[in-house]
């Protein structure tokens, strides 16, 4: 359960949730995932109002989904709930360790009427399938007069159009944006043969007031109109990477909810490291498994 006490600013999180199945050795089991999920839930453990729009069916799986939410502190709103089954993404690993993967994922937006909120993220899976997509654009477009507006596209291949469909609705969303967060992986996907720096100019040049690129084991790099940040990763003993993507984008909105947008170069600095220690408390432990306040703000080093 998460105590945490209340950090300033409310954010609006819009995407998937559903639930992972992982059959291996002839087992299964499931967990809970989604990206935006996993984010609304990074959120309110360090402290901030988190609520989540998503789609879920009134069945065992979007009920145990929903008793994880609000044994975070998550908000799920209401409109969330769907007559239609849970979406599921289902992993076959076989014995050399390779991965089959079946998707059996709906995405609709509902309309909602939401008016206090200083933040709304949205990206993964909902950014793009359709017909949820065009819907989450449109939500941003609303919002970007009123509230900050944060993007993690978190590319999934296998799911998305082909390639300039994809990239024209990732440039859409990064051009309504304040921060754009993405992986070096998701980078090369959009932008093949671009290193990351230059990947990440290119994005600032449609409008983002920062933009965030992760780099595994590499660090972190930053961009915005002060100048570029680049920090190290944390040393840690790696347990998994399931939570590390989300973690980083459940601190820089908890960190855009108190600093606001307009950094500087010595904040981009001090943002983007609070960012990649919250990846390295997640991939410490098993699972989607984001940091709590607490651990953040712990000074003592992770290793």
């Amino acid at each position: 359960m998460n105590e945490n006490t209340q950090a300033p600013g409310a954010a609006l999180l819009v995407g998937e949730a559903l639930m992972d199945i992982m059959t291996s050795d002839g087992e299964t089991r499931e967990f809970i995932g989604g990206s935006p999920a996993n984010a609304a839930v990074g959120v309110a453990r360090l402290g901030h109002s988190a609520r989540l729009l998503t789609r879920l069916g009134r069945d065992p799986r979007g009920e145990r989904i929903a008793a994880h939410l609000e044994g975070e502190a998550v908000e799920l709103l209401p409109e969330s709930w769907r007559e239609e089954p849970t979406s599921t993404a289902q992993a076959i690993i076989a014995a050399d360790g390779s991965a089959t993967y079946h998707f059996d994922i709906s995405w609709e937006v509902p309309s909602v009427a939401v008016d206090d909120v200083d933040l709304v993220h949205a990206g993964s899976i909902a950014l793009f399938l359709e017909p949820g997509g065009s819907d989450v654009l449109r939500l941003l477009r609303e919002f970007a007069p009123r509230a900050i507006v944060t993007v993690d596209p978190n590319i999934r291949p296998s799911l998305l159009p082909d390639h300039a469909v994809a990239l024209r609705r990732f440039e859409d969303a990064a051009a309504v944006a304040d921060l754009v967060k993405l992986s070096d992986e998701d980078a090369e996907w959009l932008y093949p043969g671009t290193t990351p720096e230059a990947a990440a100019e290119r994005i600032r040049a449609l409008g983002p007031a920062i933009v965030v690129v992760t780099l595994g084991a590499e660090g972190a790099l930053a961009l915005n109109a002060a100048g570029r940040a680049r920090i190290p990763a944390h040393p840690v003993d790696v347990v998994d990477t399931i939570s590390a993507g989300d973690s980083v984008m459940a601190s820089l909105i908890s960190s855009l909810l108190e600093r606001g947008v307009e950094l500087s170069q010595a904040e981009l600095a001090t943002v983007l490291d609070r960012a990649a220690r919250a990846a390295a408390i997640a991939v410490s432990v098993a699972g989607a498994n984001p940091p709590l306040r607490a651990q953040l703000e712990d000074p003592t080093p992770l290793r």
